[in-house]
């Protein structure tokens, strides 16, 4: 599955101001992540957000947002949010910084050896 190349875009606009960003080709799609922790990526046109347990409810009371469910098993902290729900880049924005403090309060990953 293609992903949205003017999402990307539009998320790399944002992220100059975070530095350690990544980008990443995977499940299909474009992952970002900030000291190796996924944070963010498309999916096709959707945007997938990780934004933590403790935002899970609250996330999924917003419109134009849904689990993250690529096995058919929801996985808990993570979004998919559907173009409405990033339309502007203020909201596209929003879900970046959410993403982040999410995954600052985690232990950075470390390294595979080779």
């Amino acid at each position: 599955m293609a992903y949205d190349e003017g999402l990307a875009e539009r998320l790399r606009d944002i992220m100059p101001a975070h530095s350690g960003i990544t980008e990443k080709k995977m499940f299909g799609g474009l992952c970002f992540l900030s000291r190796g922790l996924m944070f963010a990526g498309i999916v096709g046109d959707t945007l997938m957000a990780r934004i933590g347990p403790q935002a899970y409810a609250d996330a999924l009371r917003r419109p134009h947002v849904r689990e993250m469910d690529f096995t058919g098993k929801p996985m808990k902290g993570y979004v998919f949010i559907d173009p409405p729900g990033f339309e502007e880049d203020r909201d596209l924005a929003r879900w970046v910084d959410a993403c982040l403090q999410f995954v600052k309060t985690l232990p950075a990953k470390k390294p595979k050896a080779k």
